[in-house]
């Protein structure tokens, strides 16, 4: 084993919007994110679980996009590491100072083997939990960010490069047929839940959702509530419904810029050192849906642009490697 860094779970993601009280609406008064500061540029949101200053952070932009996406760490020692690590691997790094982001400590970003803009940080201010203040729960009452979902033209090369290199393990996985297997689709987590971030094949890289986790699933149904009563019912992109893959009670949403977010609630524990990936074949129609309307093309077809590192133009993207066909977006 090449690593010697210890990645914790999901963390934070960064996402463009061209209207930050648009976006305020819908994150904050409709899903009832918790918003911890703004300024004239960002909103950082919470959920109610949360004691870090943020999980999600809406800057301000022209055109809307994902600049990167975020693990925690658990030491200051594991940046250095995993710098060596990228560096050695030919994978452009970039070092961002303590103080140049709001609340975080030093980070590291990298460009990951999909081209896919990776942030690692261990520091984060703290603020106050707010799980028992029920007086302040409204919307689909956030507890805290879950996961990524990416798309990728290879997804063997990532679940390799995670699994391999940077101590990923699987929870699911969903193949083509057995006679010419090859993982179409798969699940990797660091925390002892089914993921923290999910590869599917597709054009890409791009940013399928963010995954957010709820309490309860009566959480998802209420929220469908508010959001029609608000005027945002068309923002329902998929669900309610619940995954083969997961078992998650689901609800799919596309903010005012297109970004989108699941609420995500009945998944397992995956903590087990023996716990088993479970196989599904790409054929099964409950792998994605277990019950629930099927999903609608701009499911298949849109996701949002990633940023290059660097450079921070859009990342080129790729069509995928294996036959054309719908992918199982599912978490």
């Amino acid at each position: 084993m090449e690593r010697g860094f210890n990645i914790i779970r999901t963390a934070r993601a960064i996402v463009r919007v061209t209207d930050l009280e648009a976006s305020r609406d819908f994150y904050v008064h409709a899903l009832g994110f918790i918003e911890t500061e703004a300024d004239d540029n960002h909103i950082y949101l919470r959920g109610l679980e949360d004691q870090g200053h943020h999980c999600y952070v809406l800057k301000k932009a022209d055109k809307p996009g994902v600049e990167v996406i975020s693990y925690k760490v658990s030491c200051e020692e594991d940046l250095d590491k995993l710098e060596t690590f990228f560096a050695g691997k030919g994978l452009p790094t970039k070092w961002v100072e303590a103080g140049s982001q709001r609340a975080i400590g030093r980070a590291l970003r990298v460009k990951d083997i999909s081209g896919i803009p990776v942030e690692f940080f261990c520091k984060m201010d703290r603020v106050e939990r707010l799980l028992q203040r029920f007086d302040l729960y409204k919307g689909a009452r956030m507890q805290r960010i879950d996961h990524f979902n990416c798309m990728v033209p290879d997804v063997q090369k990532a679940y390799d490069f995670y699994i391999d290199k940077l101590g990923f393990r699987c929870s699911e996985y969903t193949t083509t047929a057995k006679m010419d297997e090859r993982i179409w689709a798969a699940w990797l987590h660091r925390k002892p839940a089914v993921h923290d971030v999910a590869y599917m094949n597709g054009k890409g890289p791009r940013l399928h959702h963010t995954g957010f986790w709820l309490s309860d699933p009566m959480s998802v149904i209420d929220t469908c509530d508010v959001l029609a009563s608000m005027g945002y019912a068309k923002n329902i992109e998929r669900g309610p419904g619940r995954h083969g893959l997961s078992n998650a009670f689901f609800l799919y949403l596309r903010d005012p810029d297109g970004h989108r977010v699941e609420l995500y609630t009945g998944d397992y524990f995956t903590g087990d050192p023996d716990f088993e990936p479970v196989r599904w074949d790409l054929d099964d129609p409950q792998r994605a849906t277990f019950w629930g309307h099927e999903a609608p093309d701009s499911w298949f077809e849109e996701a949002m642009e990633f940023l290059d590192v660097t450079s921070g133009e859009k990342v080129t993207t790729e069509e995928a490697k294996l036959e054309k066909r719908k992918p199982d977006f599912v978490m």
